[in-house]
């Protein structure tokens, strides 16, 4: 699609940024890169918390610099967070007090989930209750500032959404064939080699409450490398963690189909 449209292809996938996850992340391979011009993928070092803001302001240079060459920007992955951010703008909440936010960072998605349902019960109500990212955002919000996410949210700035046309192409499959193919993702990346990336990742002995070090299937290899989980138990764990993630998707993807229905 993007040779034939003169399309540039940016990536909106808050794992493929970092240049640590080629393998695990399913980046494109450096041959399909060439085919036609690639931004924002692995241009971050996994030391380096990209949050969606920061990918926000990224993609409107490089929206602005492929319309400039007059190609065409086409946003692919799967970060619905980084989008809707990049459409419709960032709330502009004040830095977290670093004490909350390492607190809240500690806290496991069903705690996370608990302490967020006692101190912010409607933003526990819209998320999920493996939403890890998302709970703990929400949570550190309350509790640095006092104010709901949701509060803050009405007043977003810096959003593409009305400067912009968008069209939105999707590919449907039924569940089962994206689950197999879900699994069959997982099979290739380990034959690729994604023992061996996450091991090189894991010298680095980075801060775990970093983005890089909480995508989905580093956490489960560490495991296999420490000994504390076989390695086709690390696999099934990173199968599943991988089939949750596509159904949010698919969920996500649902709601902005009906929003542009109504539009």
């Amino acid at each position: 699609m993007a040779e034939a449209a003169n399309g540039t292809v940016i990536n909106a996938d808050a794992s493929q940024v970092y240049r640590d996850l080629r393998i695990l992340s399913a980046r494109p391979s450096p041959e399909e890169e060439q085919r036609v011009p690639h931004l924002l993928f692995g241009d971050r070092d996994g030391a380096q918390s990209c949050s969606a803001a920061q990918w926000a302001e990224d993609a409107k240079a490089a929206i602005a610099a492929t319309q400039a060459a007059g190609r065409l920007p086409i946003l692919v992955g799967g970060t619905g967070l980084y989008i809707r951010t990049l459409l419709d703008g960032i709330a502009p909440v004040p830095e977290i007090d670093p004490e909350i936010r390492a607190a809240v960072r500690l806290l496991s998605s069903a705690e996370a989930y608990a302490a967020l349902a006692k101190e912010d019960a409607a933003a526990a109500a819209r998320l999920h209750p493996n939403d890890t990212a998302r709970l703990q955002r929400a949570l550190e919000v309350i509790r640095s500032t006092g104010i709901p996410i949701a509060v803050w949210r009405e007043s977003r700035v810096g959003g593409i959404a009305d400067s912009v046309h968008i069209d939105l192409e999707t590919i449907v499959t039924s569940v089962p064939e994206l689950y197999a193919r879900c699994d069959a993702r997982v099979d290739q990346m380990i034959e690729m080699g994604a023992v061996a990336e996450v091991a090189a990742l894991r010298e680095r002995r980075l801060d775990p409450g970093l983005p890089v070090m909480r995508a989905i299937g580093v956490s489960q290899l560490i495991q296999y490398l420490e000994g504390t989980l076989p390695l086709d138990a690390a696999v099934a764990a990173i199968k599943q963690a991988t089939r949750n993630y596509a159904k949010r998707q698919r969920t996500w993807l649902r709601h902005q189909l009906l929003e542009e229905a109504r539009e």
